[in-house]
């Protein structure tokens, strides 16, 4: 009997250690979110940093830059009226805390114009962050691993910003609106002598002479 108890003993503690590890991993995932960027059709998003404030207090710098995700479908209809849907560009917001406010500045190509922002991340988006982070969809019963964080800022000609979060399900939800004000130092903080990222491309010209900018429909 004493050696079994001997063998037994180790095992036990093996199996507990196990699980808080698991638990200690779960719980951590609520301090790891993604976030991601989107744009109207024809409406070209170039973004110069996205950075957050978590619910700590703590700065997170430079989470993302870049391109957002969109596209040019034709000129047979007013594709960049209202939202096609949520980005799929994905950073990691390595470290942070479920995120108090988001701040924001890009080019919008298509004006052109540079903004800035910081929007507040309501306390119901922060539940479905974590919700995301740590519950399995019930809809997925054969999925072993959460969906994880994702948030999506909106960004749209006007200074419009808008934010989804996406539910452990991954099914977007509004979550906040903004509207940003004009970054007074233009593109890249002045850094590039008052040149775009980009042109407006041709098909975009060929849009935006047809359809115009549908400032207010976002």
């Amino acid at each position: 009997m004493k050696f079994k108890l001997k063998i037994l003993g180790p095992l036990v503690v093996l199996v507990l250690t196990s699980g808080c590890v698991y638990e200690n991993a779960r719980a951590a995932a609520t301090r790891w979110w993604n976030i991601g960027f989107t744009e109207p059709a024809y409406m070209k998003v170039w973004v110069e940093e996205a950075s957050a404030e978590d619910v700590n207090g703590k700065f997170i710098p430079h989470i993302g830059e870049g391109s957002a995700s969109g596209g040019q479908m034709g000129l047979d209809k007013e594709y960049a009226r209202g939202w096609l849907g949520e980005g799929f560009t994905k950073y990691p917001a390595v470290g942070a805390g479920l995120p108090r406010r988001i701040f924001v500045r890009w080019q919008s190509i298509a004006e052109p114009q540079t903004y800035r922002a910081w929007v507040d991340i309501p306390e119901e988006a922060r539940e479905i962050l974590k919700r995301a982070s740590t519950e399995l969809c019930p809809e997925q019963p054969t999925n072993h691993d959460p969906q994880g964080g994702h948030l999506t800022l909106g960004l749209a000609p006007g200074g419009i910003v808008q934010v989804w979060v996406l539910d452990e399900c991954a099914r977007p939800v509004k979550a906040a609106r903004g509207i940003a004000e004009v970054e007074p130092l233009g593109p890249d903080q002045g850094k590039s002598n008052g040149e775009y990222a980009y042109k407006v491309s041709e098909e975009a010209q060929q849009y935006i002479q047809r359809y115009g900018i549908p400032y207010g429909s976002w």
